[in-house]
Order: structure tokens, then C-alpha cells, then sequence
């Protein structure tokens, strides 16, 4: 076993507990029975994000229940004991040992997962903190690699003080390997494994105002409204009889043949607010919970985001880790002058869809823009973000997508309407027509890409506006992709690969993205720097 080593047995040995030292977990250990609890929650809120998928089988079923009462029971019975013993057969099986500077888990009841991470492998560490585990001094550490999401591993029950010492160990080592591996001398090397000597500065931090503007500015209702809308219709009929028995007759109120025009425009807006305010609130809660007490701190050259009120997250993120910085606004964000950032990592492309890859990434919630280019300033402090001039992509942009695919699908309808003898459709059809019109309109609007010597620059959007900014060097793969529409016009697009996933421009002109792209390649080459 090498000097670092040695090294890892004497720290742990002095910080842990007898029964915790290096020397017993080289030997597959158990997790503490807490660990139960655990996988139990996770077992609740993956149904739960997934409870749009279960909809329509228990809505189907629900008829059967209540016209046989006694099935509740044994299927209630049923459904509690497979989930008690599914959870404690993943506690039973899941293990992990530490040996020769390597993290080894095993886990799964059918299947058998198993993996080996050298800690110089390891890229990021997390600390995740649920409220249930707070009172016995036990956390979750998740450790992450440069390569998929299948080479992550969690170890979800170690109590606090292993796993930060664990934590400190394991970046040490990291540093010492990239040190080693790119040759560098020997007073960067000794520098580097000295962060821990540094003092951490506190970037950000988030107030209870500022978590309430991000849950209104964030408010995803129409996603969850869409998979509700199979039942409308039962929700409409559920909210009638409830009026009904409050002696409120809603369909005579909702009648508008008597009404000036005024009344119902006031009709309209009340029930939009009525209909909107439980979902906003839930949404505010919900950054509360996510952002609670938030802190970006900086330590060396890594950034820590700390958050969380019923489950604590740490997140540590390396700046060489960090591919993209991505700068948003949605149109009320753009209104309050609010933005949100984000430091987009490796793997981010296969998370970010992931249950709970808020709590994930490094996100600064809604901030102001002077502090956004504050921080952008300090993880890249050449870039020409906001101040360069971007460029425009071609308006056959809106040619291709107005003039050669909405306006004909338009017609088409419209005149099978007329001919169905259904016109009153029209109504409908042609505020949906403009509404598409305006968001392709707003899409090229929005879209431009910039370029200078060490960075690319693309912004797109619609009614609000996004930047993204990353250097030219962490670059993967380029495409150079035309169509017959595009070729024919002396166009093309340009799709650049980062280890955070792929950026579009599309519809610019062909000699420039030939230059873009060679200009590209080149600079990748050319720099010898590595992308992580």
C-alpha cells in the first residue's frame, strides 16, 4: 500500500470510532438498520414522481373497490408487506468495504449490482443528509465519476464524521493523481493537496423572499395539468356537486348568453387565479424545501453548495469538473429581473431528467444580475458574456417552420372544418395558429451563438431568454448536419458536444460554420488541455 495510503489508515483511525476504522471496513461491511428508512422513502417518492403513470390504473380500479369494500384489506396487506420486505432485503444485500485506496459496493436482491471506484477516479463527492437521519448522526455520501451515470455509487447509511473524513480524503486524492498524471511540478503538486488549509468563502447565499420569487418564476403547472387532463372532465363534475352543496348553482353562474363581455373576461381571470394559486403555492414550498438556508461557498478550486430544510445536500463540484455555465431567465423572471444560474457538470445530460437532479447540480436560485456576473465572473473570468455581439441565425429559420410546415398544416385543417360543417372550430384553430406563429417568431428572435478566443457563446429562448457559455476546449465532438431545405440556401447547422451534452445552432451560414467548427477542432488540439 502506497504513502497516501498509509496516510487514509492513520487519519481515519484517529477520527472514527474503534469499531469504524480502516483496518474493519477492509472487510464487506453492513449498513446500520436506519438504512430501512431510507429505502423506503425512496420506494415512496419514486411512485410519487411517477404517480401520473399509475392514474389512469387506479382510477380504473377504484370503481371495483368501492363496489367490493372487503378486497381493501387483503390487498392493503399485501401491497405493505411486499414493500416492507423489498426494503429490507435492499438494506440486507446492500454492503461496502474500503481497500487499497478503492470504494467497493454491492447492492441489488435480483439484480446484483457491483462497483469499484479508485478514489483518483472520483470526481465529485456529495453529502445528502435526510431529516430522518439527523437525530442518529448518520448521512448519505454519493460519489461520482467522469464517465456515465452507471458509474456512480451511493452509500446511503455512514455516520457523519466517516463521512467527512472520507470526503477530504477522497478529494486529496483525486488531486494527487491529476497532479501526478499531467506531469506538473512538484510546488503546484504540494499546493494543491493544501486546500484543506485554505479558508472557505462564502459566494452566495439565498433568503426565504428570494425561495418564494424562484417557486413563482419556476412554476411547471402546465406540465402536471397535461397528465391530468384524461380526467377533466370527472373534476369538473366533482366541483359542480361541491358548489351544489354549498346551496351554489355554478353551471347558472358559468352561464354567459346574459353577460357583457367585461363580466366574463372578469369570470375568466378570477377562475384562472382560483385554478392557479394551489399550484403556485405547492411549487413555492417546494423551492423552500430544495433551497432552504442555501450557501455557495468556495474552497481552493471547488465550489460547495449546501441547502436543504427536511433533507440536507452538499454538493462539491471542481472547477476542471465544470463544462458549461448556463444563464436563465423565464419571461416573469426577465419581468422581476431575476436569474437563475447554473454550473452545468459531466454527466448533467443524463440526470438532469432524473428524480432529484435539482438537488443534484450546483443552481444559484434567483439572483440579481450583478451577482450573477459576479459569479460567472469567478469561474471564468475572460468570458464576454453579456457583452458580446451575438449573431442572429438565418430568418429561412422561419420560412422553414412557418411558411413550409404550421401555415400548410393550418389550411389543411381549417378547410376540413369548413367542410365538416364544424366552422365554429375556427375558433379555436386559429388562436392556437398565432400562438405557434408567436413562439417560432420569438424562438428565431432569440436565437444567436458569438465566439472569441477562448470561449463560445449561444443564446436562445422565448418569451424569456437563456445564455450559455463554455470554453472552447472541453469541446468532445462536432456536426456539421444539412438538410436539402438548408443545402439548397447555402445553410447549415452546427451541433457541438460537451461531456454536459450537446448545443444546437442551427440555420447559420455555410462558410461559417465551417469556420466555426474549424476554429473549433483546432483550438481542442491545439491547447492540450484536458476537458475535466
Amino acid at each position: 500500500m502506497d504513502n497516501s495510503s498509509e496516510n487514509f489508515n492513520h487519519d481515519l483511525a484517529d477520527t472514527l470510532k474503534p469499531c469504524e476504522t480502516l483496518q474493519s471496513t477492509q472487510d464487506w461491511q453492513r449498513i446500520s438498520p436506519i438504512a430501512i428508512i431510507y429505502f423506503l422513502a425512496k420506494f415512496i417518492v419514486g411512485f410519487l414522481s411517477n404517480i401520473v403513470v399509475f392514474l389512469p390504473a387506479l382510477y380504473l380500479s377504484y370503481d371495483n373497490f368501492i363496489a367490493h369494500p372487503h378486497l381493501w384489506l387483503p390487498i392493503g396487506l399485501g401491497i405493505i408487506t411486499l414493500i416492507g420486505l423489498s426494503t429490507f432485503l435492499s438494506f440486507y444485500f446492500f454492503q461496502y468495504r474500503l481497500y487499497q485506496d478503492h470504494i467497493e459496493i454491492r447492492s441489488g436482491v435480483i439484480s446484483k449490482t457491483y462497483v469499484n471506484l479508485p478514489f483518483a477516479k472520483i470526481q465529485n463527492v456529495k453529502l445528502e443528509q435526510p431529516i430522518y437521519y439527523r437525530p442518529f448522526g448518520f448521512t448519505c455520501l454519493q460519489l461520482d465519476t467522469a464517465g456515465s451515470a452507471k458509474q456512480e455509487a451511493k452509500v446511503v447509511a455512514l455516520k457523519v464524521e466517516f463521512a467527512e473524513q472520507l470526503k477530504k480524503e477522497i478529494l486529496a486524492q483525486h488531486k494527487i493523481a491529476t497532479s501526478a498524471a499531467l506531469d506538473d511540478k512538484t510546488d503546484d503538486t504540494n499546493t494543491s493537496t493544501s486546500d484543506e488549509q485554505n479558508s472557505e468563502v462564502i459566494l452566495n447565499t439565498r433568503s426565504i423572499s428570494d425561495l418564494i420569487i424562484h417557486g413563482l418564476t419556476n412554476n411547471r403547472i402546465w406540465i402536471f395539468l397535461g397528465g391530468l387532463a384524461p380526467f377533466f372532465d370527472d373534476f369538473g363534475r366533482y366541483i359542480v356537486e361541491f358548489f351544489n352543496g354549498l346551496g351554489i348553482d355554478l353551471e347558472k353562474f358559468l352561464t354567459f348568453a346574459d353577460k357583457p363581455m367585461w363580466q366574463i373576461g372578469l369570470y375568466a381571470v378570477t377562475l384562472t387565479f382560483i385554478i392557479l394559486l394551489p399550484f403556485t403555492l405547492f411549487s413555492v414550498v417546494g423551492s423552500i424545501i430544495t433551497f432552504y438556508n442555501y450557501t455557495l461557498s468556495k474552497v481552493g478550486d471547488r465550489y460547495i453548495r449546501r441547502s436543504g430544510l427536511l433533507t440536507k445536500y452538499e454538493v462539491i463540484m471542481r472547477l476542471s469538473r465544470l463544462q458549461m455555465v448556463v444563464r436563465q431567465q423565464d419571461w416573469l423572471d426577465v419581468i422581476l429581473k431575476r436569474i437563475n444560474l447554473k454550473f452545468e457538470q459531466s454527466n448533467n445530460a443524463l440526470n438532469q431528467y432524473q428524480t432529484g437532479a435539482e438537488n443534484s447540480r450546483i443552481i444559484v436560485p434567483s439572483i440579481n444580475p450583478s451577482e450573477c456576473l459576479a459569479l460567472i465572473d469567478d469561474v471564468y473570468p475572460e468570458n464576454k458574456m453579456m457583452s458580446v455581439n451575438y449573431q442572429r441565425i438565418s430568418k429561412r429559420f422561419l420560412l422553414r417552420n412557418l411558411g413550409y410546415i404550421l401555415t400548410p398544416i393550418f389550411v389543411l385543417l381549417a378547410i376540413s372544418v369548413v367542410i365538416g360543417d364544424k366552422a365554429n372550430l375556427l375558433m379555436a384553430i386559429i388562436p392556437g395558429y398565432l400562438l405557434f406563429s408567436l413562439l417560432i417568431y420569438m424562438r428565431w428572435l432569440r436565437w444567436g451563438y458569438a465566439k472569441d478566443d477562448n470561449f463560445i457563446y449561444i443564446r436562445k429562448g422565448y418569451f424569456g431568454v437563456d445564455y450559455y457559455c463554455f470554453p472552447i476546449y472541453k469541446t468532445q465532438q462536432v456536426q456539421f448536419k444539412q438538410s436539402w431545405f438548408q443545402k439548397r440556401h447555402q445553410l447549415s447547422s452546427v451541433r457541438i458536444v460537451l461531456a454536459a451534452g450537446p448545443q444546437d445552432i442551427p440555420f447559420i451560414k455555410q462558410a461559417l460554420a465551417y469556420q466555426l467548427l474549424d476554429t473549433t477542432i483546432y483550438q481542442v488540439e491545439s491547447s492540450r488541455k484536458s476537458w475535466m
